[in-house]
């Protein structure tokens, strides 16, 4: 039976880290701050918001929410951002996404200025970390190697094997392991004899939005298995992308799902708020 790697707790020491640190810089004159936009009324992007505002608060992190009308226009949520790039206040600037569809996302998300950019979004940010010189490092891809850390797990020489390639989560997930000396193969839908590929992982990381995915036979014996999803099942009840119970029987390490890697995100961009106003500090 594998081990669990608990997700609340790895975040719960982490966010004490975080916290000594904010109050270390607010010692010195400096309060971290971080802009949360919301476009609409999505459910989902509400708890989102919702509990990056309740955990600022926990460390000691000034948090402003912006709450905007669904019939914003691309140019007035353009305006808003220019406005909080210019706000000394603010070290980070996160626009909660869906935003509505007349809305090109992509427009907003390079608005924002590469050095308050705190979820990794832009080019610029992006680009560092192809390069191995990143400011910021995407959420939930550095939750993920602070989980790994965190258990003494070891990358460098490992077959990672990295199960979707969003932008979002797979390709820089991919970089990370791969900056750590990992030996990396991203699969997609597009891959061949997926199973295979993913039976020969020391590690595996899935992040593709399909609940129970990936089962006892796709994974090795021995292996750790990083489970990203997060789904809904016709019960109600969330699951991620691994079925557990399978999993859980040949895996050495593996994530649940709630409880896994989720409260690692929010933390990572608690951290990146704390980096972002070092940087605008440097003496």
């Amino acid at each position: 039976m594998a081990n669990i790697i608990d997700g609340k707790k790895i975040a719960a020491e982490t966010r004490a880290e975080i916290a000594a640190a904010v109050e270390e810089q607010k010692s010195r004159g400096i309060t971290p701050g971080l802009a949360v936009v919301i476009v609409g009324e999505n459910p989902a992007s509400q708890v989102y918001v919702r509990d990056k505002h309740k955990a600022c608060g926990e460390v000691g992190i000034y948090s402003e929410v912006i709450e905007l009308p669904e019939t914003t226009t691309e140019e007035e949520l353009l305006s808003k951002v220019a406005a909080l790039n210019n706000d000394d206040r603010i070290d980070g600037i996160l626009v909660q996404l869906p935003l509505p569809r007349h809305i090109n996302e992509e427009h907003i998300l390079n608005a924002i200025r590469p050095d308050k950019d705190v979820d990794a979004f832009h080019p610029v940010n992006t680009g560092k970390i192809m390069i191995g010189n990143p400011d910021f490092l995407p959420c939930t891809p550095a939750g993920v190697m602070v989980m790994l850390e965190k258990s003494g797990i070891e990358i460098a020489g490992k077959h990672c094997v990295v199960v979707g390639r969003s932008n979002i989560v797979g390709k820089p997930m991919a970089m990370l392991l791969l900056a750590a000396n990992g030996t990396v193969t991203v699969c997609h839908s597009k891959t061949r004899d997926l199973a295979e590929v993913t039976r020969s992982a020391d590690i595996l990381v899935v992040a593709i939005g399909r609940a129970d995915f990936i089962t006892g036979d796709m994974v090795k014996e021995g292996a750790v298995v990083i489970d990203v999803g997060m789904n809904r099942r016709a019960d109600g009840k969330l699951t991620g992308d691994v079925d557990f119970a399978s999993v859980s029987e040949k895996a050495s390490y593996i994530t649940p799902v709630p409880g896994g890697v989720g409260p690692m995100t929010i933390t990572m961009l608690l951290r990146n708020t704390l980096t972002a106003a070092e940087l605008h500090h440097k003496s």
